[in-house]
């Protein structure tokens, strides 16, 4: 008999053990899952995907967080206009740096599948799946499905999203951003910084363009 319960205990054990192992298999890697710690900022000087010349006389900073709806709704509604009149015109380069706030639980984890996609050279691809299909962030269950099925949307090659996202490896670096933002006196989303300059006025593509062409005006 003491054999027999020695075997269920045994049997118990391996079974939780196996339960643990699969459930920790597809957890969020550290540094990315919901309440977890925050992990180490990089140090490597990353600053962010950009869109625009180069060369373009203005630079806008926005510090953004995927899970936040204001965030969400300048993307959609505000964006295309300032790509068209402004970016695309070569008047602006557009930076966009990760502020995920602590009341979005998956708002590193979105970070981090537009990371991923930036190894791909699709960051912005990414980004406009992560906003123009924003549902997700309303519903409080666990996202990773779907962006993967975004990440394919985005012509993502999704073998090499999955490798990305299950490294977690730029964790350390919105983190970073996250830090930098802090310092720099963010604490909310979307936040601006034009030339350097934190901007706290209303966002409409109306008014950067406005901004955009007084500071070249005054050249």
């Amino acid at each position: 008999m003491r054999r027999f319960y020695l075997l269920l205990a045994v049997v118990a054990v391996a079974g939780g053990a196996a339960l643990w192992y699969a459930a920790s298999a597809d957890a969020p890697p550290p540094g990315l899952a919901p309440g977890g710690p925050a992990p180490e900022p990089a140090a490597d000087g990353f600053q962010g995907f950009t869109l625009g010349a180069d060369t373009a006389p203005v630079e806008v900073v926005e510090y953004a967080d995927f899970e936040c709806p204001a965030c969400a709704q300048f993307a959609v509604v505000q964006m295309p206009t300032i790509r068209a009149q402004l970016i695309e015109t070569g008047k602006v380069r557009w930076r966009q740096r990760d502020f995920p706030l602590p009341s979005h639980p998956y708002a590193r984890y979105a970070a981090h599948a537009a990371h991923c996609a930036g190894e791909q050279g699709k960051f912005w691809d990414m980004h406009d799946q992560l906003f123009f299909n924003h549902s997700w962030a309303q519903t409080g269950k666990d996202p990773s499905g779907l962006f993967r099925d975004l990440a394919e949307r985005a012509g993502l090659d999704v073998r090499a999203y999955d490798e990305c996202m299950r490294s977690g490896r730029h964790a350390g670096r919105i983190e970073a951003s996250r830090v930098e933002g802090e310092r720099r006196g963010v604490n909310a989303t979307p936040t601006f910084f034009i030339n350097g300059r934190r901007y706290t006025g209303a966002w409409s593509s109306d008014v950067f363009k406005r901004i955009v062409d007084s500071l070249l005006a005054a050249r």
